[in-house]
């Protein structure tokens, strides 16, 4: 059952991800900044650290000139994360599926 949900999690993280990466010439800072921190917020809630952790600093450089290549960055290094084939030695799968088992 947590597998399912962490799944889900990840499929809603995705989401956003290619929402930002189809947008993002689009975007201003702002808008950009918000929505990498909600992704923030999501991962954060599920104990998805290194993608809460990519998707901060992408939020804060998103105010920065700059910012489109820090952006893209974080967000090839998010899909790499989301991607990952092999969970049962992905710490932050097993952190992840240990916290939604708490909740």
């Amino acid at each position: 059952m947590a597998d399912d949900k962490l799944s889900m999690v990840r499929y809603r993280i995705g989401e956003r991800i290619a929402e930002i990466e189809a947008r993002m010439p689009r975007l201003e800072p702002q808008a950009l900044s918000n929505k990498m921190d909600a992704i923030r917020a999501i991962a954060a809630e599920h104990g998805l650290a290194a993608l809460e952790g990519l998707a901060d600093y992408g939020a804060h450089h998103a105010m920065m000139p700059g910012h489109a290549q820090a952006t893209r960055a974080c967000l090839d290094h998010m899909g790499a994360a989301l991607a990952s084939s092999d969970p049962a030695h992905d710490r932050e799968a097993i952190l992840a599926a240990l916290a939604l088992r708490l909740h």
